[in-house]
């Protein structure tokens, strides 16, 4: 295959909506559409795939993400994006289809097929069977208020709900693969194994579906070295905010 896929999550990208720059997140983030751009360019071609686990636009509407997606439209090879917990202007599979620039395509509870590789994906959610407190260097929102522990466990409880949600909606997903398909690749935004890889329910999925490569984000300010992910039990596991990869796109399924 000459065509090669990249990965690139959490792009954060703020040109619908200025004050939600992550530019306020230290000096790793200044300029960051710039080096997205440079790096991009430099590495992805023309007939490429581009894979954007979720986090792409601080756009609240759709109408507001527009100029964060005529920038990635602009930018070398197709993509294909999955919604993150911050994509609040995501909407309805049709009016997605109906706005997005052309070289951009969308899992919404759906697969997608590109050069005999099945694609599938769900946003997935925090969850209680893991956690990454330990490899992320806490850096305060400027923005946000501080949570009492009441608040906080409620959260939790709130997000098991939705993390059951999501694990439907990815199977969903997976049930909708291509099953000629050469090779077979999931996207989430939450990770959906722990640093130590070991079995959860989402892993199970992958696995009973024969994914090969599973691409995620979603954290930030990882401690270097402090992910091992990689393989096990036949599912390589690629991690993949643009933070943590100096905001260049990794290749993947090589």
């Amino acid at each position: 295959m000459n065509e090669k896929i990249w990965v690139l999550a959490d792009l954060h990208l703020a040109f619908g909506n200025p004050s939600k720059s992550m530019e306020a997140f230290g000096p790793v983030w200044k300029d960051y559409p710039k080096k997205i751009e440079k790096a991009w360019k430099a590495r992805v071609g023309p007939n490429d795939l581009v894979l954007i686990p979720g986090d792409i636009s601080w756009a609240m509407k759709l109408e507001e993400a527009l100029p964060d997606l005529d920038f990635i439209d602009r930018l070398p090879g197709q993509k294909l994006i999955i919604r993150g917990n911050h994509d609040y202007w995501w909407a309805s599979a049709k009016k997605l289809r109906g706005a997005l620039p052309p070289s951009i395509h969308f899992i919404h509870n759906s697969a997608f097929l590109w050069n005999d590789i099945a694609f599938a994906g769900a946003r997935l959610w925090d969850t209680r069977e893991y956690s990454f407190s330990e490899v992320i260097e806490f850096v305060e929102n400027p923005l946000a208020r501080k949570k009492s522990a009441e608040e906080l466990e409620k959260e939790k409880e709130e997000g098991e709900k939705i993390f059951v949600r999501e694990l439907e909606r990815l199977k969903l997903s997976l049930e909708q693969m291509d099953k000629n398909a050469k090779h077979r690749i999931a996207l989430t935004h939450y990770p959906p194994i722990g640093k130590d890889l070991r079995p959860t329910r989402a892993s199970a999925l992958l696995e009973d579906y024969g994914i090969e490569v599973c691409v995620f984000g979603h954290l930030h300010n990882v401690r270097e070295g402090a992910l091992p992910f990689g393989e096990a039990r036949g599912v390589e596991y690629v991690f993949a905010s643009a933070d943590y990869l100096g905001f260049a796109p990794i290749e993947v399924l090589y």
